[in-house]
């Protein structure tokens, strides 16, 4: 049986290296150019990172080191998360330490806004967000008085921390936008400084820079109204809320965030093919937000080398989705929603929100630092399916 080996070897005084194969009955030598053997070798060892590989490492000798066991020996380390059965991937994998995430648009522990802020701390960065003014004060009392403790708790048994909560409202860029029926509204009483200029100006002053900016925020005052009896104003309103909101987010944070930096957006499979019971332009808001990601991507990646990416996220029973469609004695739309994803998505399985926790995290992560541009189906793979296993006109397939 012939047995097979190899040497590698530099010339230098030449930009080649030299590799010859040995067997027991022949032995040829190849002559590759430097810069192509370091290219293919990069390639081969980008796998065998170990938890400080989110950061871009230009030693390939330092990389080659790293062996397998250790990575498969910081796996085994990280722990179940005791509220949703699900292992979340910890600071063995990724270190965001010395990270700041602004997250915007967490309100409550129900949502993905929640589950990303945690996954983000669970690898050691720090989290500050921003919430909608008029449930402030309501979301601060139950930080304060513990109400979210089980949902804070991290794969380490530590809880996570919210530095610090500020007023947003996103549909206002600048404190010149706030109409006088807003400034005086009782559920605004006592708030300044919640547009979206403002807040970036606060977070400046506070933390300096940041590397992670997360939109997980969106509102269509018409959402169950079919697309053809929604108002212009409806229409807009959603388009506003829900689209145009991570545009002048990255247009105010991305000054202030590090260079190597992520946004991150959540989408919905609405944009693409009809889901109905999602109207009121909801539908268009999602399709005009995963368009501007892969703008965005491009232009704030050459203006301040950041990355822009969104998740289309499957359906969950968070508090703000309860809301869509809640008659008596009827399921809501999100339950609707939930009971089609698991009768026909490729996994038939319980959707989490920490399955996009997790993803944000690796996205988030120097994991994903060439990665931008791009939607990613966090969805049991519901969005590949062209027909539903359910229906009537399937029932005896």
């Amino acid at each position: 049986m012939n047995r097979a080996f190899s040497t590698i070897s530099y010339h230098r005084n030449s930009h080649n290296i030299i590799i010859r194969n040995y067997c027991t009955t022949t032995s040829t030598t190849m002559m590759f150019s430097r810069n192509t053997l370091f290219a293919a070798a990069a390639a081969l060892v980008c796998g065998a990172s170990s938890s400080s590989a989110f950061a871009p490492n230009n030693s390939v000798g330092k990389a080659i080191s790293r062996s397998a066991s250790t990575v498969v020996q910081q796996q085994s380390q990280s722990r179940q998360y005791s509220s949703t059965k699900l292992q979340m991937a910890g600071p063995a994998q990724v270190d965001l330490t010395g990270k700041v995430a602004f997250v915007a648009g967490v309100a409550d522990s129900s949502g993905y806004g929640w589950a990303i802020a945690r996954a983000l701390a669970s690898a050691g960065a720090t989290i500050i967000v921003g919430t909608w003014p008029p449930v402030l004060k309501i979301f601060q009392s139950g930080l304060k008085k513990g109400s979210f403790d089980e949902d804070s708790t991290l794969p380490d048994g530590s809880k996570m921390v919210i530095e610090k909560v500020y007023p947003l409202d996103a549909v206002f860029d600048t404190a010149d936008d706030v109409p006088e029926e807003i400034r005086n509204n009782k559920r605004y009483a006592g708030l300044d400084g919640y547009t979206i200029e403002e807040v970036a100006k606060a977070v400046e002053a506070d933390y300096g820079k940041i590397d992670i900016l997360v939109h997980s925020l969106a509102n269509g005052p018409e959402v169950t109204k079919p697309l053809l009896e929604t108002s212009r104003k409806g229409y807009l309103a959603a388009s506003s809320a829900s689209a145009y909101s991570a545009v002048s987010l990255l247009q105010k944070f991305g000054p202030i965030m590090n260079p190597g930096s992520n946004m991150l957006s959540l989408t919905y499979i609405a944009s693409e093919k009809v889901i109905p019971g999602y109207g009121g332009g909801m539908s268009s808001a999602k399709a005009q937000l995963e368009s501007d990601t892969r703008t965005l991507a491009f232009e704030a990646g050459r203006k301040w080398n950041i990355r822009v990416n969104t998740i289309s996220a499957g359906p969950l029973k968070s508090r703000a989705a309860s809301a869509i469609g809640k008659e008596p004695g009827q399921k809501t739309f999100i339950e609707y929603a939930i009971d089609y994803s698991n009768a026909n998505a490729p996994l038939a399985q319980d959707l989490y929100n920490d399955d996009v926790g997790n993803s944000a995290l690796f996205l988030c992560s120097g994991l994903a630092r060439t990665v931008t541009g791009v939607t990613l189906y966090v969805d049991n793979g519901l969005h590949a399916m062209g027909m539903a296993l359910d229906s009537e006109s399937m029932k005896d397939a």
